[in-house]
């Protein structure tokens, strides 16, 4: 697999939000605004980039028993830097996302393709993955909160959750008829999971609060 279809792998096939269902909490709790979204969606894709880069570097001079915690000091290490330069030259936007920065040491997103991929591939390509990974977490992000924000503005509050209800079904069903055209194997897999999506209470209560 060449490095474009790596990256566009990330992006579309094993879409972290979509379709591997992975870092939700970032995803469902940073909702306020576009820019928080980005700004998230960027924190993100810098450590997915760097802590792959560094863990497909050293993959062979960590033992198998302290593998894990290994993978986790790197990543820390890197959202540590993060943190700094945030909070030295995006100070309101770091006080925005608050929690979620330190979080990104534990996002599944971030320490599952450590796990999946950077370990058990060479570090160029191990960037191009860290990179479709943290474009689609972006973009999934950004169109989120703009949705969600025009929402806000033109749905009354006394129709808001039936609004809400409308709109997160006809997303399912489109997802729906991608997966059954092309990726029958997984739509398969997933079974009742993906209209139960429709009434999942996370998604509801981040959507109205």
């Amino acid at each position: 697999m060449n490095n474009f279809k790596v990256m566009m792998n990330g992006i579309i096939k094993e879409n972290p939000t979509f379709v591997l269902l992975l870092g939700m909490c970032p995803t469902l709790g940073t909702t306020s605004s576009a820019i928080n979204g980005m700004g998230m969606g960027l924190a993100t894709m810098f450590v997915l980039i760097c802590s792959n880069v560094v863990i497909s570097s050293i993959k062979n001079l960590i033992p198998d028993m302290v593998r894990i915690p290994s993978f986790i000091v790197v990543i820390a290490s890197f959202v540590t830097l993060l943190q700094m330069v945030m909070q030295a030259y995006v100070p309101d936007l770091y006080a925005t996302l608050g929690l979620f920065i330190p979080l990104i040491v534990v996002n599944c997103i971030v320490l599952g393709r450590a796990e999946a991929f950077a370990a058990k591939n060479n570090p160029v390509a191990s960037m191009f993955d860290g990179l479709g990974m943290g474009l689609a977490t972006t973009v999934v992000l950004v169109m989120s909160n703009m949705i969600i924000s025009l929402l806000r503005k033109v749905i009354p509050d006394g129709v808001r959750m039936p609004a809400y209800i409308v709109i997160v079904a006809s997303f399912v069903t489109i997802v729906q008829m991608i997966l059954q055209a092309y990726v029958t194997t997984l739509y398969d897999a997933l079974g009742l999971y993906i209209p139960l999506i429709v009434v999942h209470c996370i998604i509801l209560g981040r959507a109205e609060s």
